[in-house]
């Protein structure tokens, strides 16, 4: 089977792509900003530097290494045998991308969409352990994710392999769909953000002995509100490109694909606010935030399959189940995940995923979508924890006590994010 990414390419098609992958970063840095924003004070600075050094560190280990085991685009991988069929189960590509300059167009861009939701997929793990994972452990698990296990899914999913090939193999569908990475980024992140939380623990003073959750409430909810803008802008592009990549869209979808994206994220949206304001008597700012960021997450998987109104659809489901999963998570399981990264991203991807199943024409497609969501939840998950718990015992990812007590930005970078102005008692009298 050709990967997408070894399909040919037109000039304009291949503009589109370019100009879409320009904007995509913005994905990154609305979520960064979305979890500097629900983080304590005075672990900001260390929030927005390990954002940048984990994107850096998951764009040099993809170049180096995890390229190789994504490769879609050599028309080659290693095989296996298995029920008659042939399934290509890992990429052959080259060692540090050599020749990429050689590469087709089309290749070209595949490489480039890999590498930043590598990125993106590495922050979402990296917003659930604020305000006490240090940042050693974070790159070190970051490199993990990079370099072996995202890797793998984005060849079975996008490179050609086994689970893509699930429709010509046995009829399923087209094979398991994930167009803008629900499962392959958002998944995938998400279930990393619940081990590291698993295995860092929850905040001091969370969980108190003598009483049920303490509210931790965010620092900057402006912080938190704009990065939620900037991140629509990223998901607008980045849904396009993954159309143009992965589905060879014709131009006439990509106008429904923008269109169903911000749909999705207006009808979690306001499914949030209804939520939150039945619930509370007021709608929650922070959790309104995560409703248009669920909504933005199942849109990766399906705005560009679903109609209009079935992505309205979708994207409410999310938000009225997203406060309800934070809140679920935190009373009953006592979850400390600061940025609700489990609930957004992992919950709202598998929704995602199964919409896709659910409002498909071809027959056998939501046993496609299901047999990638095994996939993801009873193999790469066991292996990231593996993975996590190793690295653990090698650069532990609790910072101690004393570090937690006086903020991770005091304890790992020597300085606050919002210095004190001392106003000098002699210029009170001016």
């Amino acid at each position: 089977m050709m990967a997408p990414s070894a399909l040919p390419f037109s000039s304009s098609e291949f503009a589109l792509a370019a100009v879409s992958l320009l904007l995509a970063p913005l994905a990154i840095a609305g979520l960064a900003l979305v979890s500097d924003g629900l983080g304590r004070s005075r672990s900001a600075a260390q929030s927005l530097l390990g954002s940048l050094l984990l994107v850096s560190s998951a764009a040099i280990l993809f170049a180096l290494v995890g390229s190789i085991w994504a490769d879609g685009f050599s028309g080659s991988g290693h095989l296996a045998r298995l029920f008659g069929k042939t399934w290509n189960w890992c990429g052959t590509g080259p060692f540090a991308l050599s020749g990429f300059v050689h590469y087709g167009a089309r290749a070209q861009l595949s490489v480039l969409f890999e590498m930043l939701a590598v990125g993106l997929t590495v922050l979402i793990p990296w917003s659930s352990g604020a305000d006490r994972w240090r940042l050693t452990s974070g790159v070190a698990s970051a490199a993990i994710l990079s370099a072996i296990v995202f890797p793998f899914a984005a060849h079975w999913t996008w490179g050609g392999g086994w689970l893509s090939q699930l429709g010509v193999n046995f009829a399923l569908g087209a094979g398991f769909l994930d167009v803008g990475g629900a499962g392959t980024i958002h998944v995938l992140g998400g279930m990393s953000a619940l081990a590291v939380v698993w295995i860092a623990g929850s905040r001091r003073g969370k969980f108190p002995r003598e009483g049920l959750s303490t509210a931790i409430p965010g620092h900057n909810a402006p912080f938190v509100l704009f990065g939620c803008l900037v991140a629509l802008v990223g998901w607008l592009a980045w849904n396009l490109a993954g159309a143009l990549l992965w589905l060879n869209a014709a131009p006439t979808i990509l106008a429904v694909t923008a269109l169903n994206t911000l749909l999705s994220a207006a009808a979690a949206l306001a499914a949030t606010f209804a939520v939150t304001q039945y619930r509370f008597g007021k709608p929650d700012a922070s959790l309104c935030a995560n409703g248009w960021m669920a909504g933005l997450v199942v849109s990766s998987a399906c705005a560009s399959l679903l109609t209009p109104l079935e992505a309205a659809f979708t994207g409410a489901v999310a938000g009225i189940l997203t406060p309800l999963l934070v809140e679920f998570l935190e009373l009953a399981v006592s979850i400390d995940d600061p940025s609700g990264a489990v609930s957004v991203h992992a919950a709202g991807g598998l929704l995602g995923l199964l919409a896709v199943g659910v409002f498909a024409s071809q027959p056998g497609q939501f046993l496609a979508q299901l047999v990638g969501i095994s996939t993801l939840l009873g193999l790469l998950f066991p292996l990231v924890c593996l993975f996590y718990t190793l690295v653990n015992r090698v650069a532990q990812f609790r910072v101690d006590p004393d570090g937690e007590r006086i903020g991770m930005d005091l304890h790992e970078l020597g300085g606050g994010a919002y210095p004190e102005f001392v106003v000098h008692r002699d210029d009170s009298y001016r």
